[in-house]
């Protein structure tokens, strides 16, 4: 199973929509809460080069926010990544 990581705030709809979505894929996403900003917002920026949330990694490879996520298991493309 691939390694997700998603950056996401705590009362953000989008962030819930996207770990349902994984979730329901019985994917657990490595989660880093950017509430307060700091390091791991920081960090979020540098790697994805975008401020809102949630950013989502797969393998260390950049998928995007929610609606690409979402975008990617509409095109057939997401449980193949999730399978690597």
């Amino acid at each position: 199973m691939a390694r997700v990581e998603m950056y996401s705030k705590t009362f953000c709809p989008y962030c819930s929509r996207a770990k349902a979505l994984l979730d329901s894929k019985g994917v657990a996403a490595e989660e880093y809460n950017i509430d307060g900003g700091g390091p791991k917002r920081d960090e979020m920026l540098n790697r994805s080069g975008r401020m809102t949330v949630p950013q989502i990694f797969i393998d260390g490879r950049h998928v995007g926010g929610c609606d690409d996520l979402f975008a990617l298991e509409r095109a057939g493309k997401l449980d193949p990544m999730l399978r690597a």
